[in-house]
């Protein structure tokens, strides 16, 4: 099914707000308003918004440590969200979890996660719920290209595969394990290749074209809702700042040519491009978009500030062990 134009509208309009959350995250932290760990998840918007634009609120999506794109793009509340970095009671976990713990199960948000490859044995979980309960919803998991060296990546695939479960799961290769590149990591740098092992369908697509992650996302998610099974999209993209940063930014490693020539490749700028060429967007219209964003997060900012920060009684309120 082709996007309309609001949808196309609104998928460029989520692609320019996690792209802008994720640049001001990065100020915030620099400033020293906001705690914790950062992963920009700048470069990439388009996987997110390209794959979740298939999905309905009930279908569940397991994240990443570089998950405020996916949190954005399935339609998670940015002001609970900023909340949550600031650290304040009315963040997500109510100012305890941090970038890498927002969740929202309300919109089949189940989390991002801080450990590399968990979110693959979670997402095989819920699409396994949602088999046994006879419901025609899919889950996906986002995961990274580093994720493929941990033993949850084939044991997921495998069990998904067996069981036929109504799950896509979806890489991000983004070039980098941290500042390792994949070719550094893995022999076979094409994630795709490991589906033929496990007996799914595997897809390769430009990462930065998010009509064509659109396109291939739509595909596996409507075999999966078809009870066909799983399918593993690898999206080929780049993430344009540093693995993570804490205080500051860290100091630059990977090659500034590779850096500008992803650059060029913009996923924002790519479809503005597309969407001006066919009549279906205007200077105007993108300028009030931006100012827009620019409004939203304002007032989310505002509440974050607005919000108290934890009581310490209250440390291990909302804590659970196993």
């Amino acid at each position: 099914m082709t996007p309309n134009r609001s949808e196309l509208i609104e998928m460029l309009r989520k692609m320019i707000l996690i792209r802008e959350f994720d640049e001001l995250a990065i100020r915030l932290r620099t400033e020293g308003k906001i705690y914790g760990a950062i992963h920009p998840y700048v470069g990439q918007e388009a996987i997110a918004v390209g794959v979740c634009a298939g999905l309905a609120s009930a279908d569940r999506i397991t994240s990443t440590h570089r998950g405020h794109g996916h949190c954005i793009a399935k339609g998670a509340d940015i002001r609970r969200m900023m909340a949550e970095l600031f650290g304040r009671v009315d963040g997500y976990c109510r100012g305890k979890g941090g970038s890498m713990h927002i969740a929202d199960f309300s919109v089949g948000m189940l989390g991002a996660n801080g450990i590399v490859g968990a979110g693959l044995p979670i997402a095989a979980g819920a699409a396994l719920a949602l088999q046994l309960d006879g419901k025609s919803n899919v889950a996906v998991c986002f995961f990274g290209d580093g994720a493929v060296a941990e033993g949850e990546f084939h044991e997921a695939l495998n069990i998904s595969s067996l069981w036929t479960l109504p799950l896509v799961f979806v890489c991000e290769n983004n070039q980098y394990g941290a500042n390792n590149p994949v070719a550094a990591q893995h022999r076979v740098t094409d994630v795709v290749a490991h589906a033929g092992g496990y007996g799914m369908v595997g897809q390769s697509v430009d990462g930065n074209d998010v009509l064509a992650v659109h396109r291939v996302a739509r595909e596996a998610l409507d075999r999966a809702r078809g009870g066909e099974g799983p399918s593993l999209v690898e999206c080929k993209t780049y993430r344009w700042h540093f693995h993570a940063m804490r205080q500051t930014p860290p100091p630059e490693t990977r090659p500034a040519d590779e850096i500008a020539e992803w650059k060029r490749r913009d996923p924002i700028a790519r479809l503005v491009s597309d969407l001006k060429a066919r009549g279906l967007l205007s200077e105007s219209d993108l300028e009030r978009m931006h100012r827009q964003v620019q409004t939203d997060l304002r007032e989310a900012v505002a509440f974050a500030e607005a919000s108290p920060f934890p009581d310490p009684k209250d440390i291990l309120a909302d804590m659970f062990a196993a």
